[in-house]
């Protein structure tokens, strides 16, 4: 009777600790190691100082599975400071991971730096980049592809095969060069043409079979200018913008604004031969044109006919697009829920902030401004400022929460936020020219956009049903777009312009969500591998006391 006891009360035993670690296990590990070098490439048939990663350009491809944890290792062998960041990962309770000069110091040259990252409740299609200087117009930019869990319901069949469209403009011109003509108070000069996948012209392929269907995840990853993507004979049905699924609308042609990156699934439908992939140019007074090559396997005949044409200059069929693409409610997201299930629409804002931007003269040079300030960034990184408490270098408030009018200056501009805030926040376009914003750690949902000057009326348009969420949208010529955006997610976040020249030259700021909380459940503490310099230089990082 007693051995019978023991055996049960061991049994208990092991149930319990299997329903309390067992299930909890550790999410997966993912190691990647990367050197960062210079090298020769002919992106436009000239030969260029390019940035690689472990000899590539573009870089490789990060694929990870919902809550992996990535943990990638850069070795900087370039002659200038580093950092990767990470456009549209979320990092949770995470910015010191963020890889920009607001929450990083950057990896010196023959240093490395290993970044740890928890892809924690994400799906979809994103991509990297440095985000130093103009660093980005030489490359070191590629894609990151987030899978659904495999008992996690995906609303599409499993494609044939998924492919990776890293597209955008591109320059002949150094980055180096690029960078003095600003800080010189110049403009960057137009693009010399457009890549897709690092090559120009008919330079990349991709081999279908007839009759199946494919994934293409397509990224902006230029500089200035906003793109049309297409292809020759296709439908393209859109499945998924920035980690969300969308409602499957049929395309025959997609605007991708700048950092902004969009799935859909192509079925190769037609006669077996090769067609056109095309890249152009969107609201340019020039139109650039490059090709890559949709090769159906056995064809043996290549292009033919003239390039498809893109959708003319006009802003009204590219605003109609984007209202066009909607949430799918019944969909499930990174967990088993639907997406629906959270009720955006439902819920009060506590507050508006209204970001406007301009394009005025400082001291005599170009300088771009967000309400008036034009970002400089300091000596130190705002988020090793506020974590060692160092006076002099931000101070919150340092922008205000609407456009106050007057002259523009310059300043270090950061904006306080209370941890679980719900915030409406509006971009004012005052420009003649479509802006695109992104905000780090985030996904917001984009409730409206509208032309002229947003007032309080403008909400009786707001879609507060199936708006999609996403992590960059655009702002049309003299319009306003507004997003809904739970600050659920502490720490010091970058809000910028994704035209990189207006980035690079002060549209910017960072948002300091906050909370008194010193729980892990809120924000991890400061990692024992991070680089300290400024006036964080020689400091030693305090132990975090757990709650």
């Amino acid at each position: 009777m007693r051995a019978c006891c023991n055996i049960l009360l061991s049994s208990l035993i092991l149930s319990v600790i299997f329903l309390f670690h067992g299930v909890n296990c550790e999410d997966p590990y993912r190691f990647l190691t990367w050197k960062v070098t210079y090298g020769d490439i002919y992106p436009l048939g000239v030969k260029q100082e390019g940035i690689l990663i472990n000899g590539q350009f573009p870089g490789p491809q990060i694929d990870a599975v919902t809550n992996d944890n990535l943990i990638i290792s850069v070795y900087n062998y370039l002659k200038e400071p580093l950092l990767i960041s990470w456009n549209g990962l979320q990092h949770r309770r995470n910015s010191w991971q963020d890889g920009v000069f607001g929450t990083n110091c950057p990896i010196l040259p023959e240093r490395n730096f290993t970044y740890t990252i928890q892809v924690k409740d994400q799906i979809g299609s994103f991509f990297y980049f440095p985000s130093l200087g103009m660093q980005k117009a030489a490359g070191g930019f590629g894609g990151i592809r987030i899978w659904s869990r495999p008992k996690i319901p995906v609303p599409f069949p499993p494609p044939a095969n998924d492919f990776t469209v890293l597209a955008g403009d591109w320059f002949k011109t150094d980055h180096r060069r690029l960078r003095r003509i600003l800080e010189n108070g110049g403009n960057l000069p137009f693009p010399d043409g457009l890549l897709i996948n690092g090559r120009g012209w008919n330079g990349y392929t991709f081999t279908v079979d007839q009759g199946k269907t494919y994934r293409f995840r397509i990224s902006n990853v230029g500089l200035s200018t906003s793109i049309n993507f297409r292809i020759q004979g296709h439908k393209m049905k859109l499945v998924e913008v920035e980690g969300s699924h969308t409602v499957q609308n049929l395309y025959s042609s997609l605007d991708i604004h700048l950092g902004q990156s969009y799935s859909v699934l192509v079925t190769a439908d037609q006669p077996v031969q090769d067609y056109y992939v095309v890249v152009s140019s969107r609201f340019t007074g020039r139109v650039l044109t490059t090709t890559a090559i949709l090769h159906y396997s056995y064809s043996q005949k290549g292009v033919s006919g003239p390039v498809p044409p893109g959708p003319t200059i006009d802003i009204i069929s590219s605003l109609y697009q984007a209202r066009s693409i909607r949430w799918n409610l019944t969909a499930s997201g990174p967990r088993p829920n639907p997406q629906g299930s959270y009720h955006y629409g439902m819920i009060k804002p506590s507050r508006t902030i209204v970001f406007a931007n301009s394009a005025p003269i400082i001291n005599g040079k170009q300088r771009y401004t967000v309400n008036s300030v034009s970002y400089v960034a300091p000596d130190t990184p705002l988020k090793l400022a506020d974590y060692f408490n160092i006076p002099g270098v931000f101070y919150v408030g340092g922008i205000q929460s609407y456009p106050p009018g007057g002259n523009a200056y310059l300043q270090t501009s950061v904006m306080g936020a209370n941890f679980h805030e719900y915030v409406e926040i509006v971009f004012q376009n005052l420009e003649n020219s479509v802006q695109s914003w992104h905000i780090d750690g985030y996904s917001f949902f984009v409730v409206g956009f509208g032309s002229g000057q947003w007032t309080q009326a403008s909400r009786a348009g707001y879609n507060l049903r199936d708006t999609v969420a996403r992590c960059t949208t655009q702002v049309y010529p003299r319009s306003w777009t507004a997003i809904y955006i739970a600050l659920d997610n502490v720490g010091m976040w970058n809000i910028r312009s994704e035209n990189w020249a207006r980035q690079y030259l002060g549209q910017q700021l960072y948002l300091r969500v906050y909370t008194s909380s010193k729980s892990l459940r809120d924000e991890y503490p400061i990692p024992k591998n991070a680089l300290l310099c400024g006036r964080a230089s020689g400091r030693r990082t305090r132990p975090l006391k757990l709650r």
